[in-house]
């Protein structure tokens, strides 16, 4: 979590007015941020989640993963908040409803092996109809009557939604749209790569109505001064224009790499003013930190073909690039590779900006690819 968020005012004013209109019992639309890696979307729901904290809201985190299952997580932090609502008098009656629609849940979408069982093997006074949009639907709302009761909000905090499974996401999608109908006090904050509006949009087409989709982007060069400057103003360290200069150059703006970069300059510089030659020194370190770490994870991802993908996405010289110019320069038909970018698309390598064309995810990735092949060779040339 960085010190200083910078550039970031203006989105954390908003979700300051949801939180509160929350908590005076007016329902809000759930929030979606996306952008690219690097962007601080997951330290932007850090810092919300503690605005959450201050208000006394309840709340829970949700980090999605390829291989974990959401309705898994979706149970346990539901079974959290009924257990925490539970302490309020009012809320009991339709706690105990809340704990028996769970465990019915629970039974039916076994969170351990993800088994959909037809039947419960436990008595229960609450049945599922084995349809997960609308067992999840009976489970969150439950959980927003009682919430209601009890007079307090509740907050989910997603993040790389992207990863949730297409089931997942329409039984989400459908839950929080009939939360929205009965006005109850659930509310959503996620966030994901850019990906995730068309992969809403494929899944509900309402969705577009349903949520607020707000882009987190690279800094300004003003907020991104800000991020450099005043965490070093903390300890007496100031950075000349031209050293600024060139960590913007460096970091395109992007958060993660401004951080990145400026913890390697503190790091390897014992001054009170920071220049030009300071930056400039340690950048090599920087890049080699970034590059066995951050894009290195990626890259082994991603097969061999993937690669030669990849590859001459960068040759084809300018981004976001036509699917149809990565064929030409793969000497293959658009609809043979077509799969493969199906493939880097679900892992979150790349994105699709428009009708037919595509980026990288993941900022700089570009220049990392030719630094690790500089003659953009494919596998096998």
């Amino acid at each position: 979590m960085p010190p200083y968020l910078a550039g970031r005012d203006e989105i954390i004013k908003t979700a300051d007015k949801y939180l509160k209109a929350m908590i005076k019992g007016y329902p809000q639309q759930p929030v979606i941020y996306y952008g690219l890696r690097g962007v601080g979307k997951t330290v932007l729901l850090n810092r919300i989640e503690e605005m959450a904290d201050d208000l006394e809201l309840l709340y829970v985190h949700i980090e999605i993963a390829e291989k974990k299952s959401f309705i898994k997580q979706m149970a346990y932090s539901s079974k959290k908040l009924i257990h925490r609502m539970s302490a309020f008098e009012s809320a009991k009656d339709f706690g105990r409803r809340a704990l028996g629609v769970l465990q019915a849940f629970s039974l039916t979408y076994n969170p351990e092996d993800q088994t959909f069982s037809a039947g419960l093997s436990e008595p229960s006074a609450y049945i599922t109809t084995g349809v997960l949009s609308e067992d999840l639907t009976d489970m969150l709302v439950a959980m927003g009557k009682m919430a209601s009761k009890a007079k307090q909000a509740i907050c989910f905090f997603v993040d790389e939604i992207q990863y949730m499974k297409n089931d997942e996401m329409e039984a989400l999608v459908n839950a929080l749209h009939r939360i929205n109908q009965l006005r109850l006090p659930i509310f959503l904050f996620g966030a994901g790569l850019p990906k995730v509006l068309k992969y809403l949009g494929e899944v509900k087409t309402y969705s577009e109505r349903l949520f607020k989709f707000e882009p987190v982007a690279e800094l300004s060069k003003e907020d991104a001064k800000k991020a450099i400057v005043e965490p070093a103003a903390a300890f007496d360290v100031a950075y000349t224009e031209d050293a600024v200069a060139e960590i913007i150059r460096w970091s395109k703006g992007y958060p993660f790499f401004i951080q990145k970069l400026c913890n390697t300059v503190w790091e390897y510089t014992e001054k009170s003013e920071i220049d030009k030659s300071d930056v400039e020194r340690v950048i090599p370190t920087f890049l080699d930190e970034l590059d066995k770490s951050f894009f290195l994870m990626r890259y082994e991802k991603c097969t061999k073909k993937e690669h030669d993908f990849l590859f001459a996405m960068v040759r084809c010289g300018e981004l976001p690039c036509t699917i149809a110019n990565v064929a030409h320069i793969l000497k293959k038909r658009v609809n043979s590779i077509s799969p493969t970018r199906a493939q880097l698309i679900n892992k979150g390598i790349i994105y699709s900006t428009g009708h037919g064309e595509i980026d990288f995810t993941v900022p700089l990735f570009a220049e990392y690819l030719k630094r690790i092949n500089p003659e953009l060779k494919f596998d096998g040339e």
